[in-house]
C-alpha cells in the first residue's frame, strides 16, 4: 500500500498545530506527521511532540524546513502542509487513487480560504490554473518522494520556495490538480485587509519574476509586518 509523509513547517503555531494534527490523524490515522519547526517562540514543538508526532528543527525559513522533514520521512508520498490548511474530507483515498498511476509525481488540490470575500473567491478560483502565479503551497503540495529528490527537494529560500519547487516540477511533469478542495487561513487578509495584502502578494510575486532576491523580498515582506504589527 502507497504509504504518506505530511510535512508540516511551523513557526509560533501552538494554538494551530494541534488542531491540525488532530485533523490529519481523522483522515488516516496510519499517515507519519512530521512537525518540521523554525525555532518558534513558542510551544509548538513541545504541543507537536505530546501529541506523538516526529518533530524536527532547523533554521526558519519554509524551504529549510521542509527539507528537514523530508530528511527524516519515510513514506512514498510527501504532503506538504500549511499548519493553518485544512484537507478535505477524502484527501488520502484521492491521493492513494491518484498515485496508484506511476505517471502521477506531483499535485496540488482545489483551494477555497475560511472567509468569503470576492477577491478571495476570484483567488481560490484562479488556483485552478496551472501556472507560476496561480499554484502556491497553500493548496498542499503532493509529491512523489523520489521525485522530490530528483529535483532537488526545495530551495532554501525564506520565500517562494514553493513556487520554485512547482517550476522545477512543471518542467518535468503534470502537475495534477485533485478533486478535494482544501481549506486555508484568510488571516493575513484579515488582519492586514484583504485588498492591501492582495496588491502586495502580486507586487512581491512579480519582483520574484523579474529577478529580485528572495531573501531581500523576505526581510521586507518581514519589516514591514513587524511595522503593521507594532502600529497596532
Amino acid at each position: 500500500m502507497i504509504t504518506f509523509s505530511v510535512i508540516v513547517p511551523t513557526l509560533n503555531e501552538e494554538k494551530l498545530i494541534g488542531t491540525c494534527v488532530r485533523g490529519l490523524r481523522q483522515l488516516d490515522p496510519d499517515v507519519e506527521i512530521i512537525v518540521a519547526d523554525g525555532k518558534s517562540d513558542d510551544k509548538t514543538a513541545h504541543v507537536a511532540g505530546k501529541l506523538g508526532v516526529i518533530v524536527v528543527s532547523s533554521e526558519a525559513g519554509r524551504g529549510y524546513q521542509c527539507n528537514a522533514g523530508a530528511a527524516c520521512a519515510s513514506g512514498d508520498i510527501l504532503l506538504f502542509l500549511h499548519a493553518d490548511t485544512k484537507l478535505p474530507p477524502r484527501a488520502f483515498v484521492q491521493l492513494r487513487a491518484f498515485f496508484q498511476d506511476d505517471k502521477v509525481n506531483v499535485g496540488v488540490f482545489r483551494l477555497a480560504l475560511d472567509v468569503k470575500h470576492p477577491l478571495l473567491n476570484f483567488y481560490a478560483m484562479c488556483n485552478r490554473f496551472d501556472s507560476v502565479l496561480t499554484r502556491f503551497g497553500d493548496q498542499g503540495i503532493v509529491i512523489r518522494t523520489s521525485f522530490f529528490h530528483a529535483l532537488g527537494g526545495f530551495p532554501n529560500w525564506p520565500l517562494y520556495e514553493d513556487v520554485r519547487l512547482l517550476q522545477k516540477a512543471r518542467k518535468r511533469s503534470h502537475i495534477y490538480l485533485f478533486p478535494g478542495t482544501a481549506v486555508t487561513s484568510a488571516r493575513r487578509f484579515v488582519e492586514n485587509g484583504i485588498l492591501v495584502q492582495c496588491c502586495r502578494d502580486m507586487w512581491y510575486m512579480l519582483s520574484y519574476l523579474l529577478g529580485v532576491s528572495p531573501s531581500r523580498l523576505a526581510a521586507k515582506y518581514h519589516h514591514i509586518a513587524r511595522k503593521e504589527k507594532s502600529a497596532s
